[in-house]
């Protein structure tokens, strides 16, 4: 057997011939992240570079269509969190995987480029080695697929376990809102959004300014989203979170600040707000999530909607252990029901209309423009007054349509 395969040679390479770790393979790079487009341009047996953690099924059916000569995944084809099939169905298929290439690789490859993927992980292009990958080998797939799978069921039980605990201590605000702080009706039958701190909090508000412009809706800012709402100019009503992660200035405006507190009272930040002057409610409960509470409010205070800008609470979040995705974050989302959405729905929502809605409205005032333009020129070219002119151009136009029509 020859040591090298020549993986761009006119006669495309079956995988059983590449996929050997011994065997290396001179290819095209084809960047196949989030953010590139190389499956749009892959030609089989190009490498795909994919940033792919827990592979799915899905996302390796995909790759397989395109019969790659091998995969280089910039994270862990399995992080061990959850037993996820896509890397049994590449292997099935003998495609060699290389794993752990680094966040570095995409910035010292271009989509397209030459190059050789070596049986030790090297990825050569020229003579410099751009990213040292780890081979995955069938067994050590099988290995820790096998490990996350005894892994996820001992979570899984752990988690429902802590979610009991949960409504056992906190069912009477979950069922009626006892403990919830008395608002008033501002938020009843109204739209509610609620903004946490991420990292993508700006862009994804900015994103709403349509939604926010047309339905204006009661804002709740969560700890130091406040400050972010503030910066973009949007105005909260109400302010949850600790006084210690929220500047003065927020503090100091029109919001109704909001403190979480312990279930027995002990609410922490309570010396500042007094310190400051501001008035203040707490809001004692066992969950340990700002957001929650100020989805609960929303919940409790019979919002229509409550639209939500933080991190993502579901299912697959809560078998990777995610710890944004708690028992209280789910219980507290179940609660909400039909009324709570994600604000980047609403983000594709307005995607999808404005542009359409914006070609109809440029189309009408272009088409008043030009009637307008037409009224102006004629009323005033004649020699009589502006109304004279018109009519008797008015007069003119039917009268030549008449005998067209009567020839």
């Amino acid at each position: 057997m020859s040591s090298t395969s020549n993986a761009s040679a006119t006669k495309e390479p079956t995988p059983q011939k590449v996929g050997f770790p011994n065997v290396s393979i001179h290819a095209h790079l084809r960047d196949c992240t989030p953010q590139g487009k190389g499956l749009r341009k892959f030609n089989a047996g190009d490498i795909a570079v994919v940033d792919a953690p827990d592979l799915t099924r899905r996302e390796a059916q995909a790759l397989l269509r395109k019969r790659p000569a091998a995969v280089v995944n910039i994270g862990k084809f399995s992080t061990g969190n959850i037993p996820n099939y896509g890397p049994q169905l590449l292997l099935d298929a003998n495609i060699p995987l290389y794993e752990e290439a680094g966040a570095a690789t995409r910035e010292y490859f271009r989509d397209g480029k030459k190059a050789t993927l070596a049986p030790n992980g090297d990825v050569i292009v020229g003579k410099k080695v751009i990213a040292q990958a780890t081979y995955l080998s069938r067994d050590n797939a099988n290995k820790v697929f096998d490990t996350a799978q005894r892994t996820l069921v001992d979570n899984m039980e752990a988690y429902f376990g802590n979610s009991i605990e949960f409504i056992h201590s906190e069912s009477p605000l979950l069922v009626d809102g006892v403990g919830v702080p008395e608002l008033g009706d501002v938020m009843d039958g109204q739209k509610v959004l609620i903004v946490a701190p991420t990292p993508d909090a700006r862009e994804r508000v900015r994103n709403l300014r349509n939604f926010i412009r047309e339905y204006r809706p009661v804002i709740i800012g969560v700890g130091s989203a406040a400050d972010t709402l503030l910066d973009l100019g949007y105005a909260c009503e109400f302010i949850v979170g600790d006084p210690a992660d929220i500047s003065t200035d927020a503090l100091r405006g029109d919001a109704r600040v909001i403190l979480p507190a312990d279930p027995d009272g002990h609410a922490a930040g309570l010396e500042r707000i007094q310190d400051l002057g501001v008035g203040a409610v707490t809001f004692p409960a066992a969950a340990d999530s700002a957001m929650d509470l100020a989805i609960l409010l929303a919940v409790f205070h019979d919002a229509e909607t409550i639209v939500t800008v933080g991190d993502l609470v579901d299912l697959d979040r809560i078998f990777a252990n995610d710890l944004a995705a708690s028992p209280a974050a789910m219980l507290t989302r179940l609660k909400a029901g039909n009324r709570i959405v994600e604000s980047t729905v609403v983000e594709n929502l307005y995607k999808t209309s404005s542009g359409s809605g914006a070609a109809w409205a440029w189309a009408i005032l272009g088409l008043f423009v030009a009637i307008a333009t037409v009224v102006l020129i004629v009323g005033f070219m004649g020699n009589g007054t502006f109304v004279d002119n018109l009519a008797d151009t008015w007069d003119n136009f039917a009268l030549t349509v008449r005998n067209l029509f009567n020839r």
